[in-house]
């Protein structure tokens, strides 16, 4: 397919299916409900950082960490101490992460909170101008989440070579804001985001012939973001979130779609 026709199938794919009504089920569903900024990025987080494994239990498992915050996340963590933390999800498991893990990334978060006020502004503190995509803010901004404890695997260290798929889909709700992603980060570039790539968004671009990697690793996430962003330098992740839904919802043929 010539690069005229797969821009033609994106946008219509977009306008299609880049709608609200196609994001369950999806943890960012959680992210509709937290108006205030300063909540939504506690749990955009929180429910980035648990998004794998089967959805059922990914909404399982993050539904119960923000019943435990209460109203307001933001304030629930700004105020917690590392020991209330621990004690609040000692039950709590979510496949490889355990209470332990999420504590130590919920206590990263106090501290960023106490430190610069926000999430948001410590990850601001990180961009320079000069830089061409979010890589060096977002290696910081995790430096930072990992300083006092260790979160495993939900806070990744993009510094080795991984592709964040997670990080990235959390800077994406984040930073993005349309139909379906709700923002807030409104003064980081979205033109600087990278794909959160995973095992379908990889088969995906392969089929449209984005990449020819074989492993959905960092490098392939920037070989997918510039292709993207020959078509929309501005907001080279715009189509990530319909793309997608060909992995997630079984009614949908991206075989049909891009014949």
């Amino acid at each position: 397919m010539k690069s005229k026709d797969i821009q033609k199938k994106l946008v219509s794919v977009y306008g299609r299916f880049n709608r609200r009504e196609y994001v369950r089920p999806d943890p960012l569903e959680f992210l509709y409900h937290y108006p205030a900024i300063r909540d939504r990025e506690i749990v955009g987080l929180t429910a980035s950082a648990l998004a794998y494994g089967r959805v059922a239990m990914i909404k399982r498992s993050v539904g119960a960490v923000l019943e435990m915050m209460g109203p307001s996340p933001a304030d629930y963590v700004a105020t917690a101490s590392s020991a209330s933390l621990r004690s609040d999800f000692s039950e709590f498991k979510h496949r490889f992460a355990t209470g332990e893990h999420l504590a130590a990334m919920l206590t990263g978060a106090r501290n960023i909170i106490r430190e610069h006020g926000s999430l948001h502004a410590c990850f601001l503190q990180g961009c320079d101008s000069s830089d061409a995509t979010v890589l060096p803010a977002l290696t910081r901004f995790c430096e930072k989440l990992v300083r006092t404890g260790d979160p495993g695997h939900l806070v990744p260290r993009p510094e080795r070579g991984s592709a964040c798929k997670r990080m990235h889909l959390f800077l994406r709700w984040m930073v993005r804001k349309d139909a379906v992603d709700p923002g807030g980060w409104d003064e980081v570039d979205p033109s600087k985001l990278i794909v959160p790539l995973d095992v379908h968004m990889h088969r995906v671009c392969t089929f449209l012939g984005l990449t020819s990697r074989k492993a959905a690793d960092l490098k392939t996430a920037l070989e997918i973001t510039a292709a993207f962003a020959r078509w929309v330098p501005e907001d080279p992740v715009r189509f990530d979130f319909a793309l997608t839904r060909f992995g997630i919802r079984g009614e949908m043929s991206i075989d049909e779609f891009f014949s």
